[in-house]
Order: structure tokens, then sequence, then C-alpha cells
């Protein structure tokens, strides 16, 4: 019997794949637990239009993530940051400091997780820091940080 698997099934396959399994297998655990359905005709366009639904959005993301992109590139952020004796820096500029930046100056809703920092910034000066939008698309953020 072929089913539609809804869910990922351990030594079986993924979430959407078509499985051949043995009908007993199918009656009695797959279908009463809900982790596939039978791959009828219906089904089976439903299947499809559920795909190239998902194709579209993911599309779409990627489009909105290289917009985005290249408008936080044409921006510099500016942070302020206390500075004790011979220019010392008091901590550093953190991830979450430049989201914060980006939402107070330009009103970008950034996930501070996302924010690649190597090293965290202990010096005044001018930044490249990498930000993650999208799996395939990362930004490069201008940052000056000096004294407050």
């Amino acid at each position: 019997m072929k089913v539609i698997l809804l869910q990922d099934v351990k030594s079986l396959g993924k979430k959407g794949e078509i499985v051949e399994v043995n009908d007993g297998y199918a009656r009695n655990f797959i279908l009463p637990k809900k982790l596939g359905q039978e791959a009828s005709n219906a089904n089976l366009n439903t299947l499809k239009l559920q795909k190239a639904n998902a194709d579209k959005i993911a599309a779409e993301n990627l489009a909105n993530a290289q917009k985005l992109k290249e408008e936080l590139e044409t921006k510099t952020f500016n942070l302020s940051i206390k500075a004790g004796e011979g220019g010392r820096v008091f901590g550093a500029v953190t991830g979450k400091e430049i989201a914060q930046a980006a939402k107070d100056q330009f009103g970008y809703e950034l996930d501070k997780k996302k924010i690649v920092l190597k090293d965290s910034i202990k010096n005044f000066g001018n930044y490249e820091v990498p930000i993650k939008l999208h799996p395939q698309v990362t930004a490069q953020l201008k940052v000056v940080v000096s004294e407050a």
C-alpha cells in the first residue's frame, strides 16, 4: 500500500514522502496513529498543492531577505559606549546592542541571535558585522562605535 507520510517516521521516511508499506503495517500502525494517509489521487493532489505553496513561500522569504539585505547595507548604525582613562572601553558591544540600535535608529526588528560577532567589539571605530537574514543571505552591517 502506498502511504503519504504526515510526520517523520523513523526508518521509513520524512514528512511529505510517498512510501510503500505492507497493508497490515499501514492499517494497524501508520493510519491509526495519524502518521500517514493513503496515497489516493485526491491526497496526492493535495500534497502537490502543499509543496507548490511551500516552494512559493520559500521563494518569497528569500526575496524579502535579499531586499532587506540591500536596505541594511546602505545604512550605518551608530553606537556610543562609555570609556575610561586612556580610551579604554567599559564592557563590549554585543549583538543585543546592535539589534537595539537598528530598532531605535531605523525601526528594523533584527534577531540578536542572527548577528554573528566573532569577537566582541571592545574598541572604538568602524566595523563590518555579518547578520544571517536567511540560510542563503548574509548582510554586512556597518557599525560605528564612538565614545559617549
